[in-house]
């Protein structure tokens, strides 16, 4: 299966808004390969072309039912939890007495002891950043962690404020549980969150001195929007949230520090506790438009996500979206079904114009090219130069994505660490990374097992089969670039060849696009 050249391709002068179902003789290889970057990282040829003869309802529905796929559990113990663990009754009672006899001796082994522990902790932490990429990689069940990144930007929690590794792996399992569930058990999953407790204060939020954090972000960044509550609704949010705090690595309510008196949120009046503000916000109207908007711009189009600055076919598309969002009672399932189905999510105007996030690009690579792994280290650290620092969002926002991951030095670092994924070396920090796994790109190119074919393909059919899988689209005379290129370390059809095709395909712009 083939991709038509983009010189005969021409923008559509409407882009299709309508929601129904994409029919059978609609998708094929382009459309497959759409859905498998969206709704994952990037497929081989053989996964593409899998899901193109499966035909659009079963390969959605293949990518939604990922419970069904087995995988390995992410396990509550696979990480340490004692680590940054508070001390003990005897231990603080040791640590009071020394600091009011002045016993600087012990204090010191108190600080020590303390010390060795946030290394500790920041090790773990390394390790679990290098166990999600890992899972990201290996998952035969791209869209669970495609919608675990997704809530991680969207319940963005930093590791730098909170400290504790066990609880940000803890969040991370928790969002993955959830991921294409309920969003209303979402909502009141996050509010017993130990690390979202801490990273906005909750922890100290009671009746006598109320913290507005949590309300706050609650309403504006994790489910209406903007302008859609008062300052009222703050302080009142606030109250309900009172006595919100956890206990080592669990959710505690502290019955004694809640605000036990009637409460006025979102126009509803009662003695409303964290469950009750979620249900407050669940029945406001601006609720569904607003995760729908965010879901739209995550997996179609960069667009704002205040729904009253939407304008055509995105504002109609959202509005379909929030009324089925509505109608399944915030069930995630149908809404991420009705979207990957759509005839819209595959007009040309939507296809290939989207930027790959650092993590996209990254995971993407080694899941369609099957690039090696190479050193995680290595590549984790281009993550975070490149401004995706995973467990480390910038702030309480998340990140912004869209054209903020591209400016003129995340290029150079996007196209160094794919050169390195290729090639196995890198340029650091005035550091030469290199790593020998031997790397042959042939199993990309279906003509190269294809038993019609006697002696090498065609040059140009294995630089159109290339492109098809690497860009997804053949910009005019690329491949007569790749074919000059590759002719001039060895033959096209050759593994250094196809590397070098490989090498020069991924620097083109069309590759920061998926």
């Amino acid at each position: 299966m083939g991709i038509e050249d983009t010189e005969t391709r021409q923008p559509t002068d409407r882009v299709e808004t309508s929601m129904l179902p994409i029919r059978d003789e609609e998708f094929g290889y382009r459309q497959a390969r759409h859905l498998l970057w969206r709704a994952g990282f990037g497929g081989t040829d053989e996964q593409i072309n899998t899901l193109a003869e499966w035909g659009p309802a079963k390969a959605v529905d293949f990518l939604l039912d990922f419970n069904e796929i087995p995988f390995e559990a992410d396990s509550a113990t696979a990480f340490d939890h004692e680590i940054m663990r508070p001390r003990t009754r005897v231990e603080n009672a040791a640590f009071m007495r020394a600091q009011r006899a002045g016993d600087e001796n012990t204090l010191n082994k108190f600080r020590e002891m303390r010390q060795r522990s946030q290394r500790e902790d920041r090790e773990q932490m390394r390790e679990i950043r290098h166990w999600w990429v890992t899972r990201m990689i290996q998952s035969p069940r791209p869209l669970e962690e495609k919608m675990t990144l997704f809530w991680h930007g969207h319940f963005a929690t930093s590791y730098r404020t909170i400290e504790d590794s066990y609880h940000m792996y803890q969040q991370n399992r928790m969002l993955r549980g959830l991921s294409l569930g309920n969003f209303g058990d979402l909502l009141r999953s996050i509010i017993r969150d130990p690390a979202m407790l801490r990273y906005l204060n909750n922890n100290r939020n009671q009746k006598t001195s109320p913290n507005e954090n949590l309300a706050r972000e609650l309403m504006e960044l994790f489910s209406l929007g903007e302008g859609h509550y008062s300052e009222r609704d703050i302080k009142e949010g606030a109250r309900a949230l009172t006595g919100y705090t956890y206990k080592d690595d669990a959710f505690f309510y502290a019955k004694e520090r809640h605000d036990e008196g009637s409460k006025h949120i979102l126009g509803v009046t009662g003695n409303l506790d964290g469950d009750g503000f979620v249900n407050t916000i669940l029945r406001s109207p601006f609720c569904a438009p607003f995760i729908c908007a965010k879901l739209y711009k995550y997996f179609v189009a960069d667009i704002p996500t205040d729904t009253q600055e939407l304008e055509g076919a995105q504002r109609r598309v959202v509005q379909s979206l929030s009324k089925t969002m509505q109608q399944s009672r915030y069930e995630l399932r149908p809404v991420m079904r009705k979207l990957l189905l759509s005839r819209h999510f595959y007009d040309p105007s939507v296809m290939g114009n989207k930027i790959k996030s650092p993590v996209e690009l990254v995971v993407g690579a080694v899941r369609s090219l099957n690039t090696p792994v190479r050193n995680l280290t290595v590549l984790i650290n281009a993550l975070d130069t490149m401004g995706q620092s995973l467990f480390l969002p910038p702030s309480v926002k998340g990140w912004d994505g869209g054209r903020a991951w591209i400016n003129t030095s995340t290029l150079f670092t996007r196209q160094n660490t794919l050169v390195y994924m290729v090639t196995g070396e890198m340029a650091q920090s005035n550091r030469v990374f290199v790593d020998r796994t031997h790397y042959d790109p042939r199993s990309l190119v279906p003509c190269m097992n294809d038993p019609r074919i006697e002696g090498d393909p065609p040059e140009e059919l294995i630089a159109n089969q290339l492109m098809d899988l690497v860009l997804g689209r053949r910009p005019y005379r690329a491949g007569e670039q790749l074919i000059s290129a590759a002719r001039k370390v060895d033959k096209p059809a050759s593994s250094e060849g196809i590397r070098t095709m490989v090498l020069l395909t991924t620097s083109m712009p069309e590759y920061q696009l998926c």
